[in-house]
């Protein structure tokens, strides 16, 4: 992969791949900002302002309208950790999409109005998906039993509706000079422009954007977890589901590739153990699934599962339990890690052949530390041998670290 790199006097650090394969090109523009950065007073503040940067700047009153007649379109994403925006233009209109972007980092309008719609908007979201919705309480839950400090115990939406209900102009203001700047951003810019070209651009727009005082309040951490947690919970739903949370390692650290990998054995596919065995097999659930959330910070790796009907939580629990042992015990074959391994590439490639999604994966690792590690993600992946895999399975399934939800069907 031909990398460039190059970094503003602001701060603002750029990541460039050239595809003349293409006529357009895609701007990623990544803020190391997340909810991890908020107060558990003041929650829900990184995602409203994924809507509040389409709500106007200080010289474009409104973002989408200049882009429409570019011929371009864009979105932009929430995590935990960061804060991603993409639009994807013509090459011969990108200078639209640097004009677009560094005037919103410059600053936004903070108008009244651009405030209560935006505010309307992510509390309606917030009902909409969880609140209102069968399961919608689910992520809410699962996050504050795994986590009793870390910010990660709230989703991103937040922690209470009425922390968006009840934020002021002020609040608002003081959150974005604190973290949107250039010196907290990453600018990645895949297509058909070169080099210079993106560094004459970043420099003519992004460059008058003044480097700001980034907060850099300590991230409080999480205790090692010793002892099971458990909860039980009953809804007006369809049927119960169950949920196991265990404490895994960060994105950086040399176990993760091992812990998304264990995800994958237990539920890559029709073919994966709890699927194969569990639904299709025993028929104690009717879908069930393994994955992990990659954090800065210690994450975690979910199991949850929808029961069949008649089937009860100590006998949908004790099975998935049983599957656990048994990769614990039994090990894993080499074709079956072959087979991970060979699902992670074919994904992993897929979507590196999205520009879009490629852009966001170079400022995502150039975040981590360095964009060219995305060259090097399939190799890590491949290199991770039975006894490393082992291990961290020996180390990660154990039954003091999880957290079980008990999800009920009210009666």
């Amino acid at each position: 992969m031909w990398l460039s790199k190059h970094t503003l006097e602001n701060g603002l650090r750029i990541v460039h791949q050239q595809d003349t394969s293409t006529q357009m090109v895609t701007l990623n523009v990544l803020y190391q900002v997340g909810s991890r950065n908020e107060s558990p007073e003041h929650t829900g503040f990184a995602h409203l302002f994924e809507h509040l940067m389409f709500g106007g700047s200080v010289n474009i009153p409104n973002y989408d309208e200049p882009l429409q007649l570019a011929c371009g379109d864009n979105n932009a994403f929430t995590t935990n950790d960061y804060t991603n925006y993409y639009l994807t233009v013509p090459a011969a209109n990108v200078e639209t999409g640097f004009w677009l972007e560094s005037d919103r980092m410059m600053s936004l309008a903070f108008t009244p109005e651009s405030l209560e719609v935006q505010r309307k908007v992510v509390m309606e979201e917030f009902k909409q998906h969880y609140i209102t919705p069968p399961y919608g309480d689910i992520s809410h839950l699962i996050s504050a039993l795994a986590y009793k400090v870390h910010p990660y115990r709230w989703p991103t939406i937040g922690l209470k509706l009425s922390h968006i209900a009840d934020v002021t102009m002020d609040e608002v203001k003081d959150f974005f000079f604190r973290f949107y700047a250039p010196n907290n951003a990453i600018l990645s810019v895949v297509g058909n422009i070169t080099m210079e070209e993106t560094v004459r651009l970043a420099e003519k727009w992004f460059g008058p954007v003044p480097r700001r005082q980034i907060d850099m309040t300590p991230i409080p951490q999480e205790p090692e977890q010793t002892e099971q947690r458990r909860l039980t919970v009953e809804r007006e739903v369809p049927g119960d589901v169950l949920y196991f949370s265990f404490p895994i390692v960060g994105v950086t650290h040399p176990d993760f590739h091992c812990c998304d990998m264990i995800s994958d054995t237990l539920s890559a596919g029709k073919s994966c153990r709890l699927n194969h065995h569990l639904v299709e097999e025993q028929h104690l659930f009717t879908n069930i699934d393994a994955y992990v959330a990659p954090h800065i910070d210690p994450g975690q790796l979910f199991i949850a599962g929808m029961q069949a009907e008649g089937v009860s939580m100590e006998e949908a629990e004790a099975a998935v339990w049983q599957e656990l042992d048994m990769l614990l015990d039994e090990g894993i074959g080499e074709d079956e890690l072959e087979k991970v391994k060979n699902k992670f590439e074919a994904n992993f490639m897929k979507e590196r052949a999205n520009r879009q999604k490629f852009a966001a994966q170079l400022a995502f690792y150039e975040m981590l530390g360095d964009a060219a590690w995305a060259d090097k993600e399939v190799e890590a992946y491949r290199s991770v041998t039975k006894e490393h895999f082992m291990q961290v399975c020996h180390k990660t399934l154990r039954r003091e670290k999880a957290s079980v939800l008990w999800y009920l069907r009210k009666k």
